[in-house]
């Protein structure tokens, strides 16, 4: 993750777990048969059936209360906490909360929630309102080519074909390009702000996506006070974040 990532540290056993780096645990151990045509495992387990064909990570939500560390065993339980339905410009829409909360030997270490959305699969891709940028205090660029995706998809075990397929994202979801992960933005906007703060654990977090970000954009990581967004070269935000600090 830290080669992914492109960030130094001390990953040695008994150091302290980059904040948002459990996210390589518990991936799923669904067999080539159990997958449905996306790439995710098929509904119907743990995820709800829900009849809708395209699903997207809409965003998430996190309380830190102690430290991770590197070699310990970590344990995770989780439940579905909220169905809800609505009616938007694509369509109807799905949404499923899932909830987790992860310990490690020092007990309770992370509470969170994360808000999955299933839609229609549209006949071409519509872009989403637009939200532009706001006043940034820094800004530092990254890149989302395909080689990135590929990683943290690997890393993830995370087969969905929107990310590394692309006459599937196209010709199938109509987006235009790659989907850059929305876990990967969060990651790159947590350790742009960390590297900024030192050392210092954050105490929360949350995130929100926007609009689709593509393996071709000119992506920029930026901040202002607590707020993060990630940014396309046309100056449109495709993620928004916050970050709260302890103490």
């Amino acid at each position: 993750m830290a080669a992914t990532l492109d960030v130094a540290g001390d990953y040695a056993d008994g150091a302290p777990l980059p904040a948002l780096w459990h996210w390589m645990g518990w991936t799923p151990l669904a067999a080539m048969g159990e997958l449905g045509p996306d790439g995710h495992p098929a509904r119907g387990g743990f995820l709800p059936p829900v009849p809708l064909p395209r699903r997207m990570w809409a965003g998430g939500r996190l309380r830190f209360h102690a430290p991770l560390r590197i070699g310990e065993e970590m344990a995770r339980r989780s439940e579905i906490v909220k169905v809800s339905e609505k009616t938007g410009t694509t369509g109807r829409m799905v949404f499923v909360t899932v909830a987790h909360r992860v310990h490690g030997a020092a007990g309770l270490a992370i509470e969170e929630e994360q808000d999955i959305v299933f839609i229609e699969m549209p006949e071409r891709f519509t872009p989403p309102p637009p939200v532009a940028a706001p006043a940034a205090e820094w800004s530092a660029r990254v890149v989302v080519d395909e080689v990135r995706l590929f990683r943290f998809s690997a890393l993830t075990f995370n087969a969905h074909r929107i990310h590394f397929d692309l006459p599937y994202a196209t010709g199938v979801e109509k987006y235009p390009g790659l989907v850059v992960h929305g876990p990967l933005q969060a990651m790159l906007l947590m350790e742009a702000a960390r590297a900024r703060r030192g050392s210092a654990m954050p105490a929360g977090y949350r995130f929100r996506g926007v609009r689709p970000a593509f393996h071709f954009d000119a992506l920029s990581l930026q901040g202002a006070g607590e707020g993060l967004a990630t940014v396309n070269g046309d100056g449109l935000v495709c993620m928004q974040a916050d970050v709260a600090w302890e103490g």
